[in-house]
């Protein structure tokens, strides 16, 4: 099994979806892993960017030790703020929101 497909295979159990296989799927046309109320597309890269690890360590200390949730906002200039992302580490995302694991 690939690193990716393992990864895809790992995420999906934690939030309690199902991997979704590549065969016969298109760009777009289906999400890496199957849930009932996520779209979930996974990338996995070898390292992100240090300003992103910086900018999740700032909103996870000011987080008041865990009783808010920690997220970076990410915006382009020149976009709506309707189009901005928001990150969230998983194991907070599923401490919020509930998973499988």
């Amino acid at each position: 099994m690939t690193t990716w497909k393992a990864v895809e295979r790992s995420i999906a159990k934690i939030v309690g979806g199902e991997r979704v296989p590549i065969t016969g799927r298109q760009r777009g046309s289906a999400p890496d892993v199957a849930h009932e109320w996520l779209g979930i597309e996974i990338k996995h890269r070898k390292q992100l960017p240090a300003w992103l690890h910086d900018a999740m360590a700032q909103a996870v200390a000011c987080s008041d030790n865990g009783d808010k949730l920690p997220i970076v906002v990410l915006h382009e200039k020149g976009r709506r703020h309707d189009d901005d992302f928001v990150v969230v580490r998983l194991s907070d995302f599923v401490d919020h929101f509930g998973g499988d694991e």
